[in-house]
């Protein structure tokens, strides 16, 4: 460290502010020390020991010219300031709570501390070193942040905030110190000055301006208001009188409406209008300005708002006369607004909706901006109508060409023929010498401007063979010119020197970069002769060529520009963990200065044994959470499960490591991604499944939509496979609760959508197949025309209207409505008719007796209209076994399990809402009750037996098991008077 008065008073300065920084945490108390410590002349290498604000400046001021560095260095001034709030957050007493993290998605981080570069560097030095998904955060086994070191780094960060704010307002007391750093500001710096650019009354046609400085005091009108500067000069866009210039867009000048305009771009927006600082404000010649009214179009007569640029109608310019307009190419202005156009300026092809050239933004139909012509002296023999010069290639063609012979641009394109005659620059200088004709007597050394146009062609045409020569060899363009400019005036091939020449010199460069490294006492390593171009100093001939092209030749700058780039790299590579100096500029040799190429050699040795162990047949060892080594553990569970940090790699360790673990390694990694809480860890691998009582992680446990119950794999998979073989569709419910609702039909819907994703990767083939066979015929089922044969288990889809159908697998015939086996007497008859001639004609059906009742007499489920027979025995609560439909075989009316949608019903129970007739009720009546409630409905019913009846036993037949066999017989009860010879059991 230097002993210089400068460096003391540094180190106690900063001592000072670092003590008062870290016991108050307050940016204001340490205030008057930052800027002293930025005011101080100190290396930058010096003052800043944790910043490497060398490479942060160079970094953001990566620029194109001044007003970008300067807004590029505005921005990081923000980002600073940022920062800044996060190292006194993290030294105050009073700490946020949320101080352990920096969330990305945070807006004001995002478009701060993100926007430039070198931000999260200044984070990871507070200490936020652990990556997470969503931010930054300090290591878990970290409880408080170090206040010493941010205090520190919070410190230089103010401090380097303090001299870029100064830097941007130029009013830094050393610049000198940021000179090879960011040349603009420095450059800026020697060009200011307070001049404002004024053309003189008497040369006011001539349009040969001058350079005055400002006055102490202004002028004094009349009236006695002070004077603005006057000018007579064009604006820029349209070619009205001007009213601004604007010094940041190279004193171009503007009239109010086009400097509206020109400056609502983003880029431009931030130019101030002070006087004289971005924009200095200046008066036209006259007292009014036709931008200040509205005005009438030359060419349609439209009258156009007074801040419009190009008129409404066809879109010509402001100015833009009748006499202009007919002496356009015709083929030069576009037929329809959306076709694409080309600027007369600077000849770029544009969109035809943008009214503006993308590259120097005049307007769409703005005539080439005036050049002045070249002053002839008297004597001259040019003439006006027999040459014409070039604007852009200052060429100087014959009458008898149409386009320049240079460029091969119209000659209708330059100034002196384009512009009326009202707007041409008279060449003598003065205002009131009318015009003349050239004489035509020969001047002394008349053809040495016609010499001077021929060298230059042929010296344009002789650069452009050899750069179409250098490219047919993959030469670039680059390279002839520097080739060009070394070769000087010799008759030498740029590309034959490139060949023959430039690898000497390159050695040559690497022997000077190497010999001023040795001067310096960089790396001990001495110059090597052109040769072995720098052999110890590990310079390649690739990182010459680079610096050489750069510098566009010169060989001095590119010396300088090799070492600087070669620290640069050197910098980088020890930023990744490679110290070893002669290692990193040997790969650095070998790779030809690319930090990619150099890093791949510099990891390869350490990644040999990784690669020797994957080509081995030998099985990978497994992950001991016990080794020794942790961070040989951490790397392999980054390697191979993809966890977003070290710090989750750490938390599997340590739950690995924890006494009584039951779960594999593959458990704890997915619940690790999931979440860093170990607590909600511990829960997600500890499951209990209600089935088979199995503990299981989260991960290995499966639930259907329709509720919160979780099983594991193995039982949710043999559950629904048993369900799709053996039991119906709609058995196919959570084996836990039951649910969803199978008399729901759009819950019932839903489900089966959301079913079909979860089995398709639990059941096996053929078990699939079949669950989508059954949900298919569930569907089915639902369409009216939809039949199942009564022969066989087959169903079919019956689009005729006839009582006679017949199925396509068995080609047996059944009836459509009652779905008994077809007969002939059925013909023409109902379905009523033909039981009824049956009963009374059919012998079969008569021996049958009441076993043939019963099945004709049955149960038909109200929802798939399925009939069943009448058998002894069971309650009225029927389930369908074709549909699973539960209802009331009294009523027909559906039983609900859970909540059911009739109004006013909590019962959350197994119910069902039967009418009061139904005989879910009537049936457990005594009998004097029922011929109570019949004789009050005025019902009329018997009493006595019909004739021929026993009145003392029940007659009423009914089926009896006799002998193994069903038979059938009357009841024989004894039967009460009153009761119609009935038994009390039968009523």
């Amino acid at each position: 460290m230097s002993s210089s008065p400068a460096s003391v008073q540094m180190e106690e300065v900063r001592r000072r502010s670092q003590s008062l920084l870290s016991s108050s945490g307050s940016a204001q108390d340490v205030k008057e020390e930052v800027q002293t410590m930025a005011s101080i002349l100190l290396p930058l290498s010096e003052k800043y020991r944790h910043l490497g604000v060398e490479a942060m400046l160079r970094e953001n001021a990566a620029c194109r010219n001044t007003q970008e560095v300067l807004e590029s260095l505005s921005r990081l001034v923000k980002a600073l300031s940022i920062l800044e709030k996060y190292g006194c957050n993290l030294t105050s007493p009073a700490r946020p709570r949320y101080w352990r993290s920096v969330k990305h998605n945070n807006p004001v981080f995002r478009t701060t501390v993100d926007a430039v570069k070198g931000g999260r560097t200044v984070l990871f030095l507070y200490g936020y070193t652990n990556q997470q998904i969503d931010g930054l955060s300090f290591p878990d086994d970290v409880t408080e942040p170090d206040a010493a070191k941010v205090a520190s780094v919070t410190l230089e960060v103010m401090t380097l905030r303090t001299e870029v704010d100064m830097l941007v307002k130029r009013t830094h007391p050393h610049p000198e110190n940021f000179r090879d750093i960011i040349p603009f500001i420095t450059q800026q710096d020697e060009l200011v000055s307070d001049v404002v650019v004024v053309p003189h009354e008497e040369e006011q046609l001539a349009d040969t301006p001058q350079v005055l400085s400002l006055p102490p005091k202004p002028s004094l009108s009349p009236g006695g208001e002070p004077l603005k500067p006057s000018t007579a000069s064009d604006c820029n866009l349209c070619g009205a009188a001007s009213s601004l210039v604007c010094p940041s867009c190279d004193d171009q000048t503007f009239c109010d409406a086009c400097d509206d305009l020109f400056h609502r771009h983003p880029s431009r927006a931030n130019h101030r209008r002070d006087k004289g600082h971005s924009r200095a404000f200046v008066t036209a010649a006259k007292t009014s300005s036709p931008s200040l009214s509205p005005w009438e179009c030359a060419h349609c007569t439209t009258v156009n708002e007074m801040r419009a640029v190009l008129c409404a109608t066809c879109e010509r310019p402001r100015l833009a006369t009748a006499a202009s307009a007919a002496q356009e190419n015709p083929t030069s202005i576009p037929t329809s607004p959306n076709t694409e156009w080309q600027c007369k300026s600077c000849t770029v092809v544009n969109q035809g909706s943008s009214i503006l050239c993308e590259v120097c933004e005049r307007p769409r139909l703005a005539t080439r901006p005036s050049v002045a012509p070249l002053p002839s002296s008297p004597g001259s023999t040019s003439d006006s109508g027999a040459k014409w010069m070039c604007q852009f290639c200052t060429y100087m063609n014959t009458n008898t060409t149409a386009v320049c012979e240079m460029c091969n641009l119209s000659c209708k394109d330059s100034a002196g023929v384009s512009l009326p005659l009202s707007l041409q620059q008279n060449p003598s200088g003065t205002k009131d010498q009318p015009r003349t004709q050239p004489r035509t007597q020969p001047r002394p050394g008349g053809d040495v401007e016609a010499k001077r146009q021929k060298m230059m062609k042929e010296d344009g045409l002789r650069l452009v063979q050899q750069i179409r020569e250098a490219e047919k060899r993959g030469v670039s363009a680059e390279e002839v010119y520097a080739a060009i400019g070394m070769c000087g005036g010799s008759n030498t091939n740029p590309c034959d020197w490139l060949t023959s020449e430039l690898p000497h010199l390159l050695d040559e460069i690497c022997a000077m970069a190497a010999s001023v490294q040795a001067e310096r006492g960089g790396e001990g390593a001495e110059p090597s002769g052109p040769g072995v171009a720098g052999d110890c100093a590990k310079l390649s001939r690739a990182e010459a060529k680079l610096a050489w092209l750069s510098a566009g030749g010169d060989t001095d700058r590119a010396v300088r520009q090799l070492l600087r780039d070669r620290q640069v790299k050197m910098k980088e590579l020890h930023s990744l963990g490679f110290r070893d100096v002669l290692r990193c500029e040997e790969a650095l040799r070998l790779s030809g200065g690319e930090v990619k190429g150099a890093l791949s050699l510099l990891q390869r040795p350490l990644l040999e044994p990784f690669h020797q162990r994957i080509w081995t047949d030998q099985p990978e060892p497994p992950i001991d959470p016990k080794h020794p080594d942790k961070q040989r553990m951490c790397r392999r569970l980054l390697a191979l499960y993809d966890l977003p940090s070290w710090g989750r790699c750490e938390l599997v360790l340590a739950l690995l490591q924890e006494p009584d673990v039951t779960y594999s390694l593959e458990d704890v990694v997915q619940a690790v991604k999931e979440s860093h809480d170990k607590d909600f860890i511990r829960r997600l691998l500890v499951n209990e499944c209600p089935i088979c009582l199995s503990i299981f992680p989260r991960s290995k446990m499966q639930s259907l939509t329709s509720c919160q119950c979780s099983v594991c794999h193995e039982c949710f998979g043999l559950h629904f496979t048993i369900a799709v073989r053996d039991k119906h569709i709609r058995d196919m419910v959570c084996p836990v609760c039951g649910e969803p609702d199978i008399n729901d039909p759009e819950q019932l819907d839903s489900y089966f959508s959301t079913l079909d994703i979860q089995l398709r990767n639990c059941l096996e083939l053929d078990v699939y197949d079949l669950f989508h066979k059954k949900l298919t015929e569930h569907a089915l089922m639902k369409d009216p025309k939809f039949l199942w044969c009564c022969h066989c288990t087959s169903g079919f889809i019956n689009d005729g209207d006839q009582m006679k159908v017949t199925c396509p697998s068995c080609r047996k015939s059944f009836c459509a409505q009652c779905k008994k086996p077809w007969e002939p007497q059925h013909q023409d008859l109902s379905c009523e008719q033909f039981q009824q001639w049956k009963r009374d004609n059919d012998p079969e059906y008569q021996r049958q007796g009441l076993a043939g009742f019963l099945r004709d007499n049955g149960i038909t489920c109200p929802s798939c209209r399925f009939q069943y027979a009448l058998t002894k025995g069971g309650c009225m609560h029927f389930s369908c076994s074709q549909c699973r439909y539960q209802f009331c075989s009294g009523c027909n009316n559906p039983y609900h399990k859970t909540v059911c949608k009739t109004a006013q019903c909590s019962y959350t129970g197994l119910h069902a809402h039967h009418p009061r007739d139904c005989l879910f009720y009537l049936r457990d009546w005594e009998p004097p009750r029922l011929q109570a409630l019949l004789q009050r409905s005025g019902v009329e019913f018997n009493t006595d037996p019909s004739n021929g009846t026993q009145s003392d036993a029940c007659c009423l037949m009914e089926q009896k098991d006799e002998a193994g066999q069903q038979i059938d017989s009357p009841c024989g009860l004894q039967t009460q008077p009153g009761q119609a010879g009935l038994c009390d059991r039968i009523m």
